[in-house]
C-alpha cells in the first residue's frame, strides 16, 4: 500500500469523522426539544397542544420519507446559502443535520414514551411544573434510552456521509467513488468498507456502554 494512499484514507476518514459529529450535535441540538414536545404534547399530556403536535409530527414524518440521496439535491439552493458552497465537507453536513433532525427527534420521542407514567403522577402530585418533570424525571429516567436512539442515529449518519460522497461531497464514500469505482481499485474500495465497518462497531459499542452506565433501572450493569 503506498504512501499516498494511507494519506487519502486518513483524510477521508477524518473528513468522515468531523461531517457525522458536527452534524450529529447539530441533528441532537434540533431533534432533542422536537422529540420532547412530541412525547409530551398529545390531548391531555404535559405539553397539552393536540394540534400543533398533529402538524409538527407530519412535518417530521414527510421529512424522513425524503430518500437521503434526493434530499441532498432537493436542497442544494439552500446548502449554498448556508455554507456558501454546495460541494465538501462542510456543505455535506448541512443535508446531514436535516436528515438528523427528524430521525433524532422520533428516537427521543420513543425513549421518552417508554417512561413509567406513574413516576410523572408521582411528580405532578408533588407540585411539580410540567418543565421540572420534563427537566427531572422524564429525560433522566429515558436517558439510557436517548443514549441508544443517538448512538442509532450516529451510525445511520456514517452511512449517509457516505452517500453524500456521490454528489460532491468529501469523506470516505467520496473516495470509495473516485478510486474505488471510477479508477477501477478495488482495494480502496475494500479499505473504505472496512474502515466504516469498523467505525460503526466503534460508535456502537461506546453508545451501548454508556447506555448501560446512565440506566437508572439496572444500576448493577453500572460497573460492567
Amino acid at each position: 500500500m503506498s504512501a499516498n494512499l494511507i494519506n487519502m484514507l486518513m483524510e477521508a476518514t477524518w473528513q468522515t469523522i468531523y461531517m457525522v459529529v458536527v452534524s450529529a450535535m447539530l441533528g441532537t441540538l434540533g431533534g432533542l426539544p422536537i422529540g420532547v414536545f412530541l412525547a409530551c404534547s398529545q390531548k391531555g399530556e404535559l405539553l397539552s397542544a393536540p394540534w400543533v403536535n398533529k402538524v409538527l409530527g407530519i412535518i417530521v414524518n414527510a421529512t424522513r420519507s425524503v430518500p437521503f440521496i434526493i434530499l441532498v439535491v432537493a436542497i442544494i439552493p439552500f446548502t449554498r446559502i448556508v455554507a456558501g458552497t454546495s460541494i465538501g465537507t462542510t456543505a455535506a453536513i448541512v443535508p446531514l443535520t436535516i436528515a438528523a433532525v427528524p430521525f433524532i427527534a422520533r428516537l427521543i420521542e420513543n425513549a421518552i414514551r417508554e417512561v413509567d407514567s406513574g413516576l410523572i403522577e408521582a411528580a405532578r402530585s408533588m407540585g411539580a411544573t410540567p418543565m421540572q418533570i420534563i427537566r427531572k424525571v422524564l429525560i433522566p429516567e429515558a436517558l439510557s434510552g436517548i443514549t441508544l436512539g443517538l448512538t442509532l442515529a450516529v451510525v445511520s449518519l456514517l452511512g449517509y456521509s457516505a452517500m453524500v460522497g456521490a454528489v460532491g461531497g468529501e469523506g470516505l464514500g467520496d473516495l470509495g467513488i473516485r478510486y474505488g469505482y471510477q479508477r477501477f481499485m478495488p482495494e480502496v474500495m475494500g479499505l473504505v468498507v472496512l474502515i466504516l465497518i469498523v467505525l460503526v462497531q466503534l460508535v456502537q459499542t461506546i453508545g451501548e456502554w454508556i447506555a448501560r452506565r446512565v440506566d437508572k433501572r439496572a444500576p448493577s450493569n453500572r460497573g460492567a
